[in-house]
């Protein structure tokens, strides 16, 4: 007989209450493979173990339950599911390794005596850091301009910037995952708020911008997003990034 687990052992096992695994069953989110006994007692198999460790780390990653519902369907392979959980941590780990190289800077330079920088503190997030690529594919004054505007904001307006465009990359990644068509809906507005993130930072050619100029930015982009793989990695790889291409061909 297969093993199974019942709720309130499933519960203890993954840290979580009994009540938030019955609510992940009301929202078809994740369902018990039976229930047994007059009260209806709920039991769960492996494959719902993998899946409810796939639910929460979507739920680390900010998702919402009817986006995560998205992204679970039709990925009912095991093998395929834990690839992808495979990948969204690794994602994780970069992001997680940029926020300690962040500390042990502010830590060393604090150490030190040495001032800090806000960009360097914030998050892990340096905008410095393709500081010769901007130059060099749009000039000293895109950089500097950019450059200006990001040192101009306070830091509750960086951390806000920041967490908006980490919202949109995780959405990016969700969508890629759940393998909607590019050309629908849900991407066309998520690249709808891209090309809207895009042409409101200052010193880049979108700025501002509108017909031809744009379109020949964004299609640029959408083209480095795939063929650089610290841009992919925003994306969740390549894969994901050749989705964020396809919806913004499609989009311009």
């Amino acid at each position: 007989m297969p093993r199974e687990w019942s709720i309130q052992q499933l519960a203890r096992a993954a840290g979580v209450t009994s009540r938030t695994l019955r609510h992940y069953g009301d929202v078809g989110v994740l369902r018990p493979s039976r229930t047994a006994g007059s009260n209806g007692m709920r039991f769960y198999d492996e494959d719902a173990l993998v899946r409810l460790q796939r639910i929460l780390l979507l739920r680390d990653l900010g998702l919402s339950l009817p986006l995560i519902r998205d992204v679970l369907t039709g990925h009912d392979d095991t093998v395929s599911a834990l690839r992808t959980h495979l990948d969204l941590l690794e994602h994780e780990r970069r992001q997680l390794d940029r926020r300690i190289a962040a500390v042990r800077t502010t830590l060393t330079k604090t150490e030190r005596g040495e001032d800090l920088m806000a960009d360097e503190v914030f998050d892990g997030f340096d905008h410095t850091q393709y500081r010769d690529e901007v130059i060099e594919r749009w000039g000293k004054e895109a950089y500097d301009s950019g450059d200006r505007w990001w040192r101009g904001m306070g830091d509750d307006e960086r951390r806000d910037w920041t967490a908006d465009v980490r919202r949109l990359n995780d959405d990016w990644t969700a969508a890629a995952r759940s393998g909607v068509d590019p050309a629908g809906p849900e991407a066309q507005e998520l690249a709808r708020r891209h090309v809207e993130w895009l042409t409101s930072v200052p010193g880049t050619p979108a700025h501002g911008a509108r017909g031809k100029g744009c379109r020949e930015y964004v299609l640029a982009l959408a083209d480095m997003y795939v063929e650089d793989e610290r841009f992919a990695a925003n994306y969740g790889g390549r894969e994901g990034a050749e989705f964020v291409r396809a919806a913004l061909r499609h989009h311009v």
